[in-house]
């Protein structure tokens, strides 16, 4: 199986022991019989997308049949912007018109945008059934097929209309980034960044040494990243699954970055992107209040650029970007909450940001045009 790594996200509540497996690899699709122990029964439905069915589609439901399990398909449109009740209910018709059932497990194949819909979907059909995450992006892969955040977004706000509910499993194939456009894995690289910004100065290190094997797509660099990647996430799920304090630090980047995609059009900017300009706001804001130094700032600066991310954001006055942020999850008594560096390895959340150091950022970090 080439070397393939586990990573568990260990969760544990009085009643059971939902804890799961992520495994990580290189031409891991085919091996289904990774999948058969999270099976309730040999009948599966497969979500995926108009652009990910033609390269990967066959190939699973041929593997899948070799075990002698049938499939449904469900192709849902590609992009962001179908990230609404209309697309998720297109999932509700397909399920329904093949009388899909509560032992038939969901099987989410594509980015982050059909897993959160996949997910959302087997959360509330017949009240809840099965699901796994195979996740085909960089992004998805180490970012939002782990710790059972699913939902869709709102016209008012990104990622408002969901629920925490956990997959059966993670089965992460590295070898489906070869297909990955060059933009799409340079936004995932934005989610990787961040990780060893908020939990491990060595990995950020690493990062910095090893940034062009990421973007030229080295096999072994890409699954040391993924790993490292899935661990921290999985400590930080692990001990606050519902996001009540440390899992809200896995945002960094995002309350600017939301207002971003919000701003511009869900799918204008792709999530990684805006991640990317929302982190060096972040990463401004941290150094006014001097929690990190002006050598901090232009290593985190320095190191988006390499991967060719923005690091300038779309020109907003002020007050739009402020109105946006306010839609955030995160805002707690009308009380925006950012999360802050207070060195490279450690995030951190504070509420009480004085508004003329925020606005400062908001211009510092802006486009002049």
């Amino acid at each position: 199986m080439n070397d393939m790594q586990t990573v568990k996200v260990a969760l544990f509540s009085p009643e059971q022991d939902r804890s799961y497996p992520i495994y990580i690899g290189n031409a891991l699709l085919e091996q289904v019989d990774l999948l058969l122990p999270h099976l309730p029964q040999k009948r599966v439905a497969i979500v995926t997308n108009t652009t990910v069915a033609p390269l990967y589609l066959d190939r699973f439901r041929r593997a899948l049949e070799r075990y002698g399990i049938c499939s449904v398909a469900i192709i849902l449109p590609d992009g962001e912007d179908h990230k609404n009740w209309q697309t998720l209910n297109l999932i509700f018709d397909a399920l329904l018109k093949q009388r899909c059932e509560r032992k038939t497990t969901l099987i989410a194949l594509g980015g982050g945008v059909v897993g959160d819909l996949t997910g959302f979907a087997a959360a509330t059909y017949l009240r809840g059934v099965p699901f796994i995450q195979i996740p085909t992006t960089l992004l998805a892969q180490v970012d939002s097929s782990v710790g059972g955040k699913t939902g869709i977004n709102h016209p008012l706000g990104k990622n408002l209309i969901g629920a925490f509910y956990q997959p059966r499993m993670v089965l992460t194939d590295s070898a489906t980034l070869t297909t990955l456009s060059d933009r799409e894995l340079r936004a995932g690289i934005a989610e990787v960044i961040k990780y060893g910004l908020i939990r491990d100065a060595d990995f950020f290190m690493w990062l910095e040494q090893n940034i062009t094997g990421l973007i030229t797509r080295n096999a072994d660099i890409l699954n040391k990243a993924i790993c490292r990647s899935c661990e921290i996430k999985a400590e930080i799920v692990a001990a606050d699954e519902r996001e009540s304090g440390m899992r809200a630090l896995l945002n960094l980047g995002h309350t600017f970055g939301h207002a971003i995609e919000n701003a511009m059009g869900y799918g204008v900017w792709l999530h990684g992107e805006a991640v990317a300009a929302g982190t060096i706001m972040a990463a401004d804001l941290s150094k006014q209040l001097k929690f990190i130094s002006e050598s901090d700032f232009k290593r985190i600066y320095s190191i988006f650029q390499k991967v060719g991310l923005p690091v300038i954001a779309p020109k907003l006055s002020p007050d739009d970007y402020l109105s946006l942020m306010k839609l955030d999850k995160k805002v707690e008594e009308g009380r925006m909450r950012f999360i802050l560096l207070r060195r490279i390895g450690e995030a951190m959340m504070s509420h009480d940001i004085p508004a003329s150091t925020l606005r400062e950022t908001l211009l510092t970090c802006m486009a002049n045009e």
